[in-house]
């Protein structure tokens, strides 16, 4: 018999992530699979779990919860010899790499999808030493959006990341970059760095309308000014999907990328706080395969 583990996180979902369990089992169940049930508690479980999983030659591995518990998970098949499947139940804040693949964001159609044949490789990204699924950000902005607790995630939704750029933008403050990438380098002053894997960051799904899951490339932007009142015209270049063509950001695309700055500056990794600077990133070219809906 097939096996599957479902890997959930009791925080997501505002706090609702076990009401599907049964409904998920239910599923994998009439698809085949003996399924083991593990429940987060902390940093790092999500990896450990799935790390399991791999060791022991689980066909498929099903995350339940957000952006956060899905990074954690990917990166437990890092690297391994053999490496399941990936099924994805979103229920986070945002759930970008859901939206990216087009996986229902209503659970209880996503724990349908999980019955569905259809898989698709996508890419991975690595950051340093470690992996990351959809984004990685460096600046001012990408810090203050990491202090979002997990309350205000579930109380606000993404009013709450709203809330916390809306400080940053005031304060216009700005940190030196250093950016190399394909032999290029480009030094200067910004409040933010993105560099992402797929169409959808932070909810938005037009920031790079042309990025795929499976392009192998990084699609980066470096915003060169974000005042308050300019960030007017860059939500609304955000929201048209030409973010690439505003005069104020500069726009590429790279298989690896470096960072680096001469002072502290803070980065956001899949949602949640990363590394300092100096950074690393590359892409792992169709690296894993996924559920898909048919």
């Amino acid at each position: 018999m097939k096996q599957a583990m479902i890997i959930m996180n009791p925080s997501s979902g505002k706090a609702e992530a076990r009401e599907y369990i049964q409904a998920a089992e239910e599923v994998l169940h009439g698809a085949g699979y003996q399924v083991a049930v593990n429940e987060t508690a902390g940093e790092g479980d999500a990896t450990a779990f799935c790390v399991q999983a791999c060791s022991e030659g689980c066909d498929l591995v099903v995350a339940i919860g957000g952006d956060g518990t899905l990074h954690e998970t990917m990166n437990g098949l890092a690297d391994q010899q053999h490496r399941p499947v990936l099924g994805i139940v979103p229920m986070g804040t945002v759930n970008d790499f859901a939206r990216a693949l087009q996986i229902p964001l209503n659970p209880e159609e996503a724990i349908r999808n999980l019955a569905s044949p259809r898989t698709r490789r996508v890419d991975m990204g690595r950051l340093n030493e470690r992996l990351f699924v959809n984004v990685v950000a460096a600046g001012s902005l990408a810090g203050s959006l990491s202090s979002v607790t997990s309350e205000d995630k579930n109380r606000l939704g993404f009013l709450a990341y709203l809330r916390e750029g809306i400080k940053e933008l005031t304060s216009n403050q700005t940190h030196p970059l250093t950016i190399i990438h394909d032999g290029e380098t480009w030094e200067g002053s910004s409040p933010l760095f993105i560099a992402a894997l797929t169409n959808s960051v932070g909810g938005f799904e037009k920031l790079a309308p042309a990025a795929a899951v499976d392009d192998g490339l990084l699609h980066c932007f470096i915003v060169k000014d974000l005042h308050l009142l300019n960030s007017v015209t860059v939500s609304i270049s955000l929201l048209l999907g030409n973010l690439m063509n505003h005069k104020d950001v500069i726009y590429f695309t790279a298989r690896e990328v470096t960072l680096r700055s001469s002072k502290p500056v803070r980065t956001n990794v899949d949602g949640e706080a990363g590394p300092q600077l100096p950074l690393t990133l590359s892409t792992i070219p169709r690296h894993i395969r996924v559920v898909v809906p048919e």
